[in-house]
């Protein structure tokens, strides 16, 4: 048996802000206003992961991969959960300027992350090649970028508790053995493009403008 990628995430990212709802129920944090906000930023991902799942979807995600890879990417998924754990387990507080400039990261996140994800979708479904303006002309993966900022944002919450490496840690494995690897592999595609060297040295990698 094998099952789209896709299935598999949409359903991880589309259960957060249940499961974040029944930790703060569950270890009493209905007066923690930092679990309050995790749950809406990582809740909202979520659920706007999934309506861009199926109004603007990803190809990467529609390839099917048997149950034991199946199994090891939920598992993977809900290693991104770690900091709801950490909140709700632990009655964590974020201070005032911490939890600010998580709502601000998590905003510009958003905003690279799926504003660029729309552009690739109507760009590829009308054009082929490679797409060299808008938030394409900043940096060759505005997308991951944006996931980044919106990670980013959530471990930014538990920044200031004992517990701050394990998200830490968790997002730096992900970027290490998946992120950088899926660009890395996109860069490659992308070569067979009589273009792609000069774009390339016109561009940035990762971040806009700087790397």
């Amino acid at each position: 048996m094998r099952i789209k990628q896709k299935y598999i995430i949409d359903f991880a990212k589309g259960v957060t802000w249940a499961l974040v709802l029944f930790l703060i129920y569950f270890f009493n944090q209905q007066n923690n206003i930092t679990a309050w906000i995790y749950f809406c930023i990582h809740g909202s991902y979520g659920i706007m992961w999934v309506l861009k799942s199926y109004i603007f979807p990803d190809k990467t995600w529609e390839s099917k991969v048997g149950i034991p890879y199946a199994t090891l990417i939920f598992i993977g998924l809900i290693l991104y959960w770690a900091p709801a754990f950490i909140i709700t387990s632990s009655g964590h507080e974020a201070s005032n300027l911490v939890t600010v400039a998580s709502i601000i990261i998590f905003s510009i996140g958003v905003f690279y992350h799926f504003v660029s994800d729309m552009q690739k979708f109507i760009f590829l479904k009308n054009n082929s090649g490679l797409i060299k303006d808008g938030f394409w002309n900043q940096c060759r993966h505005p997308n991951y970028f944006g996931e980044f900022l919106i990670y980013s944002s959530f471990l930014l919450l538990v920044i200031e508790s004992p517990q701050w490496w394990i998200p830490s840690a968790i997002l730096l494995l992900f970027i290490v053995a998946v992120w950088i690897p899926n660009m890395l592999k996109i860069e490659k595609s992308l070569s067979r493009f009589d273009d792609h060297q000069d774009y390339k040295k016109k561009t940035a990698f990762f971040i806009p403008y700087l790397f």
